[in-house]
Order: C-alpha cells, then structure tokens, then sequence
C-alpha cells in the first residue's frame, strides 16, 4: 500500500511540473497537448518504480522493461487525453483567472495521468521485488 501511494506521490509531481512547464511555455496548439500528454506518460514510465539508470547498472537486468513502460506511458498519456477531450470537453475549470477546459489545463490532467501511471508502475514493481537469492529467502520454521 505505501508502494501504491509512493508511486502516485512520484508520478503527480512528475506529470504535474511537466504539465506546468508546458503551461507556462502557453503554446494553445492541438498538437502541443499530445505532445505534453505522451512525455508525461514516457518519462513517468521510465523515472518510477525502478528508474532507467537503476536497470542500466544492473548486469543482470535488461533495459527492455523500461524502454516498455515508456511506450506503453506514451500511449496512456495520448488516450487518457483523448477520453477527457472527448466525454469532459465541456467541462470547465476556473484557476489562476482562466477558465479553461479540463484537456487543456496540463498541470490538473498532467499530474492525474502521471500519478495513475506511475501507482501502477509502483504497484507492479512491488511485486517484482522479492529476494531471488536463496540466502536471503526466508527459513521455514520446522
């Protein structure tokens, strides 16, 4: 449960200083939100649970699994933008004296797809963390 909340404490201010970032650049172009989304999505999934440079110095772990929650963050940046555009269009929100709508706030919606991508990292690298070594398995007692 700590993972979980770990996870989503990392890729919120992850996705939200990317978001904001992308804010304060104030590009208003369709293409400018995909791209924001996707790199939310990509670096989240490449600095959360067990970062890029962790598996890198690792001699008996492969960049493979990084390289794909990457992809796969890309993806579920583009397509939670895609539903909020399309079924929350007209929903409206009022911050910093702009009413604008909840696609087109990055930091809102940059920090809630990076912290359900990264809970889900966190979460699945959790699982992954059990001792491989024999020594370190635990003594049944008996």
């Amino acid at each position: 449960m700590i993972k979980l909340f770990i996870g989503i404490l990392k890729g919120s201010l992850l996705g939200g200083v990317i978001g904001y970032g992308a804010y304060a650049l104030g590009q208003d172009h369709a293409a400018f939100y995909w791209i924001t989304y996707a790199l939310v999505g990509a670096l989240v999934g490449l600095l959360v649970g067990r970062p890029i440079w962790a598996v890198i110095a690792d001699k008996n772990a492969t960049s493979f699994a990084s390289i794909l929650k990457a992809l796969f963050g890309v993806g579920l940046g583009v397509g939670v933008y895609a539903l909020v555009r399309r079924f929350a269009g007209d929903l409206q929100i009022e911050m910093l004296g702009e009413t604008r709508q909840l696609a087109h706030w990055q930091p809102i919606l940059g920090a809630a797809i990076g912290g359900l991508w990264g809970g889900v990292i966190e979460l699945d690298d959790a699982f992954e963390d059990s001792p491989k070594d024999p020594k370190q398995l635990p003594k049944s007692a008996g």
